[in-house]
């Protein structure tokens, strides 16, 4: 009988005890666990022990690379598969906009510590479940061309750049092409979050910031469209 290879998960704390103890858990779950203390060896071992998704402390030690570093280099870097690894960030910092940075950051979730070991496990688990078996082919609306696997934005044959989040939110809407989403919808898929604690004036501004940069005509989109009342949807230029 077939087995599925355990995936890996990479615990990023400068708290040894904390870093033990997630470690002792998750293996008791089923998961390969890497362990380290700090940003930079853990960049470094990346490409080494190529984890399925990483559990990243935001208040790492200020002496080296932070945990919002971390993130923002895991997220930025060449290799394509890297960029799109899923980070849960575990942190002892309850504020709201701590949480907004690190998911507009590219975070795939924000548990705040002490997190419940369990609870963080079937995180961990539902996090995989989104990010596997996903369709990576490139994306063509017209001129414009998303490519999933670069993380790229190209309108014609200029490059656009966008935020990690900003490049979230198109790529989601446009995975679904014609699909109305409501804010609320695109705060749950999107951020990992919830209207409960983050007003969906977000999703308004982040649509706005990327219609300044991929539309010709930001007034006039040709691409994403504002459904009165409901919400946004990508659509083929007409």
């Amino acid at each position: 009988m077939l087995t599925s290879q355990p995936k890996t998960v990479m615990v990023v704390d400068d708290d040894e005890r904390i870093r033990v103890l997630m470690s002792w858990k998750l293996e008791s779950e089923g998961f390969n666990v890497v362990g380290f203390p700090d940003g930079e060896s853990a960049l470094e071992s990346i490409d080494r022990s190529q984890p399925d998704l990483v559990v990243l402390d935001l208040g790492l030690s200020s002496t080296g690379i932070g945990g919002l570093d971390m993130l923002r280099k895991i997220r930025t870097v060449s290799d394509p598969l890297a960029s799109l690894l899923p980070v849960i960030v575990v942190s002892g910092r309850t504020g709201q906009m701590d949480r907004i940075v690190a998911l507009d950051m590219g975070a795939d979730d924000y548990l705040v510590k002490p997190a419940n070991l369990g609870e963080l496990a079937a995180r961990i688990r539902a996090v995989l479940r989104r990010s596997n078996g996903h369709d990576l082919s490139p994306l063509r609306f017209g001129d414009l061309y998303v490519d999933l696997l670069a993380r790229t934005v190209t309108v014609g044959d200029v490059r656009v750049e966008l935020t990690a989040r900003e490049f979230d939110l198109l790529a989601f809407m446009a995975g679904k092409p014609g699909q109305v989403f409501t804010r609320a919808q695109l705060l749950t898929h999107v951020w990992r979050s919830s209207s409960q604690w983050q007003d969906q004036s977000t999703v308004t501004e982040h649509v706005h910031r990327i219609r300044q940069k991929v539309e010709y005509d930001p007034s006039n989109p040709q691409w994403i469209k504002t459904v009165r009342r409901v919400g946004y949807q990508i659509t083929q230029a007409s």
